[in-house]
């Protein structure tokens, strides 16, 4: 066998591939922290091929084994390894652990291993996932509450003792990457950045397949309108029609469902493409709907000749009430003669034909009122962004989508949850078409807390100037949310979590950000900002009588951060709060520089402080202080920064059926605080995520341009519980 080298960040060491090779006696060579944080692991062949994820070298691990069977016996056991394979991310799920543990301890219950009679490659990943979490898990082995999951446990510990030796290298109390082991440094373990989101070594949990899906022949497209921009409800889709499309070596196409001229622009076409870049979707090509105009209007006036489809010009108002009563419309009889008269008006746009629209001929009495004669096409004269004013009729999304859906070969039409009503109507329409069926495939819509996902609702905020923009970072688009300082990889984790379950999910923002944090903690530099506001500066007597400057690291655990000037002063200045906790005489740490004793605290005679007197006490123990405080020396070098915060635009976490949302808009959205900051920042680029020393996260908006504008720098949240700008 040639050589093999496993590289990864040592941040995150992939037990289960460690222990798999020990294992499975395939000889590798570790190489820990070849790999920037978060990066999935790499094994690189001797033959310059490298394989990535951590489930694709599990399966590779199995086949070069020198176990017997450690894949499965046939094709039906690889399948089911390769579901327990994607499973075992869940134990890493805090919230879900115990769900997991007790899904587990039931499958064992008559079992002695995971896949059929034998030890497999899926024993391996699951018993790594629970040695993975530490001092978590091994309270419950001790305990008996999950008998059969620790027999089963145990039973492969002992009868595989390599895997022991691999725990106690990488594991710690906390769990695996969270203590120092050989060569391995971080006390945090980021999620893995999923810049390869779909294959098996992310953190979904995906384990139903797609119903009569076949390896190669699969198609599913993404089919958003171009009357927005892609937001965090459209990822989840964009990223599930990855995931199927690579799962089963299939196809992905992007199609613009460009069916309403009245709301849709190249703008929008434009930034859904460069959003959905973003994401890292791949597709294999790009259509509109407007490609298939002329063979829509040929397939609505095939129906119409066949009595399969009518024009209507009963009123908008009267025509819902009487679809919801099941009354059938007068002009439901009329004779192919009349309906294309009508249809012939509203190919030229009259005012007769825009009274007019086409329905489909379904079943005014069925229940089920997608199915009461739904509208196939309206008129409309306004101009299309893409053929201009060719025509004056377009077909609707209920019409079109089933029969571009059949043209282009889709297999399966993932569509979320709230549209089940209307699969009925999906089917029915490709009958009438008389064109195969396409398999839906169902999703729950993602619904955040305190947010708007209609566009319509999105676009009022937008034209009343009400944010800045589509991508202003109140708002839950891609931009939108990226511009605030969301990593790519969070959104992804977070979305790919969630899965392709069909239950209904309201997402708390703050399991977002606090995914994200764990990605940008470790490697985000470290800068020092003084509010501006009534600021204090503390003279140190026998501080140096002339400025001197030291090079420190920007990240004193993450090299490749840099490093940045700091400049010592015997006069710097003090957040107020930090100076109003201050009691004279009492011994403090000036952070990145040792202990000074404040000796006189100075105030006007409205007993606001003005001023403090101190000395440095190097030789003092850090430990000894209560506050640890930031501070900036008090010289020209500084910069002038704009903190922004950010609060939700509505006030209610969710809005009830029939509720206005402009009756719970939030007054207050948006907070300017002036700082200064460290001259190092001069040198910070637009998008930088940095670390304020006791504020908190923060992305670079606009960098430093000249002295007189300040440098904006945007909130990011950390998963905490963020105070209203409301109270």
């Amino acid at each position: 066998m040639e050589a093999v080298t496993l590289a990864f960040s040592a941040d995150t060491p992939p037990l289960s591939i460690l222990a798999a090779a020990k294992v499975a006696g395939v000889n590798i060579s570790v190489d820990a922290g070849a790999l920037p944080s978060g990066s999935p692991p790499e094994l690189r062949l001797s033959s310059g091929v490298s394989l990535h994820g951590v489930n694709t070298l599990l399966r590779y691990i199995a086949r070069v084994s020198s176990l017997p069977n450690l894949y499965g016996t046939d094709a039906i056991q690889s399948g089911q390894i390769d579901e327990w394979l994607d499973y075992a991310t869940i134990f890493s799920i805090g919230s879900e652990f115990e769900n997991a543990c007790v899904y587990v301890n039931d499958y064992l219950s008559h079992r002695t291993f995971l896949v059929g009679f034998n030890f497999t490659i899926s024993d391996v990943a699951i018993w790594t996932a629970l040695a993975g979490i530490g001092q978590r898990w091994e309270s419950l082995r001790k305990s008996n509450k999950y008998q059969n999951l620790v027999r089963w446990f145990n039973s492969i510990a002992a009868e595989h003792s390599i895997l022991n030796e691999t725990v106690a290298a990488f594991v710690g109390k906390r769990g695996i990457g969270k203590s120092p082991a050989p060569s391995l440094k971080s006390k945090e373990h980021p999620p893995k950045p999923l810049t390869d989101a779909v294959n098996s070594n992310s953190n979904s949990s995906f384990e139903v397949d797609l119903p009569g899906a076949e390896v190669g022949k699969v198609c599913v497209r993404f089919a958003p309108e171009p009357s927005g921009y892609l937001h965090i409800g459209h990822s989840k889709a964009a990223l599930l029609n990855k995931y199927f499309a690579e799962r089963y070596n299939g196809r992905l196409i992007v199609r613009f469902d460009d069916t309403n001229p009245s709301k849709e622009s190249e703008e929008f076409v434009d930034n859904l493409l460069k959003d959905i870049e973003t994401l890292g979707v791949k597709y294999d090509r790009v259509t509109y709907t407007s490609d298939y105009f002329d063979d829509l209007m040929a397939m609505v006036e095939k129906m119409i000749k066949q009595g399969k489809a009518y024009v209507d010009d009963t009123p908008r108002e009267q025509m819902q009430k009487e679809r919801m009563d099941g009354v059938e419309s007068v002009c439901r009889n009329n004779t192919v003669e009349q309906n294309f008269s009508m249809w012939n008006e509203m190919l030229r746009g009259t005012e007769r034909g825009k009274q007019c629209c086409v329905r489909g001929k379904l079943d005014m009495k069925n229940l089920n009122k997608s199915l009461c004669d739904p509208v196939y096409y309206r008129c409309n004269p306004d101009p299309h962004h893409r053929v201009g004013s060719k025509y004056k009729v377009y077909p609707t999304y209920d019409f079109a989508c089933p029969f571009v859906d059949a043209i282009e070969g889709i297999t399966h039409a993932l569509r979320s949850s709230e549209y089940h009503d209307r699969n009925a109507q999906y089917y029915r329409i490709q009958d009438d078409m008389e064109l195969r069926r396409v398999q839906i495939y169902e999703f729950s819509r993602l619904n955040m807390v305190y947010t708007l996902l209609s566009k319509r609702k999105l676009l009022w905020f937008v034209q009343n100037g009400k944010v800045d923009g589509w991508d202003d970072p109140r708002f839950p688009t891609v931009q939108g949310i990226v511009r605030r300082g969301l990593k790519i990889e969070a959104l992804i984790q977070f979305i790919l979590q969630q899965g392709a379950s069909k239950n209904l999910n309201l997402m708390e923002w703050d399991k977002l950000w606090t995914i994200n944090k764990k990605i940008i903690d470790p490697v985000c530099a470290r800068h020092t900002a003084v509010i501006e506001q009534d600021r204090v500066l503390l003279t140190l007597a026998n501080g140096p009588d002339k400025p001197f400057v030291r090079i420190i690291p920007r990240h004193k655990k993450y090299e490749p951060a840099g490093k940045k000037a700091t400049t010592f002063t015997n006069k710097i200045w003090l957040e107020y709060t930090d100076a109003a906790s201050i009691t004279q005489g009492e011994e403090v740490t000036l952070m990145d520089w040792g202990n000074a004793i404040v000796k006189e605290i100075k105030k006007d005679s409205n007993n606001k402080i003005v001023g403090l007197i101190g000395e440095l006490h190097l030789e003092g123990s850090v430990k000894s202080t209560k506050l640890k405080l930031t501070w900036l020396p008090d010289t020209e070098e500084l910069v002038h920064l704009s903190l922004v915060e950010f609060d939700y635009l509505i006030k209610k976490k969710k809005l009830e059926e029939g509720e206005d949302f402009l009756d719970n808009l939030n007054p207050v959205t948006r907070k300017e605080t002036f700082a200064l900051g460290d001259s190092n920042m001069r040198n910070l680029k637009q998008g930088e995520v940095i670390q304020l020393e006791r504020k908190g996260y923060y992305r670079c908006d606009s960098p430093f341009l000249r002295n007189s504008k300040p440098i904006v720098l945007f909130a990011i949240p950390d998963g905490r519980l963020q105070a209203s700008l409301n109270n």
